[in-house]
């Protein structure tokens, strides 16, 4: 069940992401209106990324190859 959903979901951005390129090089009006709701999701999982912060950053220099 879990790789049907995956699957799905796969096949979705996939499908975006061609949307997007298609509306770029001047396709029809409804591959504009999903690359447009492509975009929005994509600064959306952006936007939620920035607002719980990036754990796996460290600072420690050490970790930088710094002697």
């Amino acid at each position: 069940m879990i790789l049907l959903v995956l699957s799905v979901i796969l096949v979705l951005v996939v499908a975006g992401c061609a949307s997007v390129v298609w509306a770029a090089r001047g396709g029809p009006p409804w591959t504009r209106a999903v690359a447009k709701a492509t975009l929005a999701a994509g600064e959306l999982v952006r936007a939620s990324g920035r607002s719980t912060g990036n754990r796996n950053r460290s600072d420690d220099s050490s970790t930088l190859g710094g002697d």
